[in-house]
């Protein structure tokens, strides 16, 4: 048995209201973090792949805000989503056309 298959398969699922801070919503390891991946995956939900962050979210109580040290990275990971998503700030409509024009 090699070290990957001893490792733990954790999961944390995320909420954010875009208001206040993202809350954990749920937290799983091994067949419960199996589920809330499937559940995630078939909601066409974005999933992103970090053990040390997911390992770091495991400490958290469902319904806790993520720590303020968390924010940036968050937000990052947030904005990416929504831009795989299609959806931009409004500041960015028409972005390509300012750029042009400075050029």
């Amino acid at each position: 048995m090699n070290d990957e298959s001893k490792k733990t398969q954790q999961a944390v699922a995320l909420s954010f209201d875009g208001i206040s801070a993202p809350k954990i919503t749920a937290t799983g390891k091994d067949l419960v973090a199996d589920e809330i991946i499937a559940i995630a995956k078939s909601a066409g939900i974005h999933i992103h792949q970090d053990p040390h962050l997911s390992e770091f979210l495991q400490l958290l109580e469902l319904g806790e805000e993520i720590p303020k040290e968390l924010y940036l990275l968050i937000a990052e990971l947030i904005a990416f989503v929504y831009m795989l998503d299609g959806k931009f700030p409004e500041q960015w409509s028409n972005l390509h056309q300012k750029i042009v024009a400075q050029a």
